[in-house]
């Protein structure tokens, strides 16, 4: 069964990017901590990596998301969706209107323009269609930002939540949770690494 994974990193006092995040500048200052975890060696980080993006048929983002990831310090071959673990899977982007022209071009974009509830219903379609072809479940993977990942919360579109805590205080950024509805949640998997502690729950 396809399921919708919210999927980010967070400082720990909630923010998921430093001050002043934008296509020039990335996650802002102090912002790249979040994801050291990503890329480091420790055994049980890898395996966290490899097992989140082994499972993603589809990710959705947000368009600020989107303009940093394509922008000119993005993403590139070293450091792109799951850094080489896995194939590359749909990526559905939230936005008002499509960019005029997209960088990665290696990759499989597809913009949608009547809101999140039709971007993961689009995403959902991909994932079962992906499902199909590689003979296993598959799920959507909700990325980010931070404000595409609290309005799916919101909406109840989130079927499971996973964190990246960073031992990191940003003191400034972008918030998480910052005025969100509540919601419960079942804690089913914690697994601490020197760089993070990967925190995975059920929202019911």
């Amino acid at each position: 069964m396809t399921r919708i994974i919210a999927d980010i990193s967070v400082s720990l006092d909630g923010f998921v990017t430093g001050p002043g995040p934008g296509p020039e500048t990335g996650l802002g200052t102090g912002g790249e901590a979040l994801h050291t975890w990503a890329f480091s060696d420790d055994p049980d980080d890898r395996r966290v990596l490899r097992e989140a993006t082994a499972r993603s048929g589809a990710v959705v983002l947000g368009r600020r998301l989107f303009d940093v990831v394509d922008g000119p310090n993005g993403w590139d071959d070293e450091t792109g969706y799951g850094a080489g673990e896995v194939g590359r899977p749909a990526f559905v982007v939230v936005t008002s209107s499509p960019p005029e022209s997209v960088r990665l071009t290696g990759l499989d974009w597809t913009f949608v323009t009547t809101g999140l509830p039709d971007a993961v219903t689009t995403a959902r379609g991909r994932a079962e269609a992906a499902s199909s072809d590689s003979g296993k479940d598959l799920d959507v993977v909700l990325m980010g930002g931070g404000a595409t990942i609290g309005s799916a919360f919101d909406a109840g579109l989130v079927d499971v939540l996973t964190l990246h805590l960073a031992p990191v205080v940003l003191g400034a950024g972008t918030p998480l949770f910052t005025g969100r509805a509540p919601r419960t949640l079942v804690q089913r998997d914690v697994i601490p690494t020197s760089t993070a502690t990967h925190l995975t729950y059920d929202v019911l």
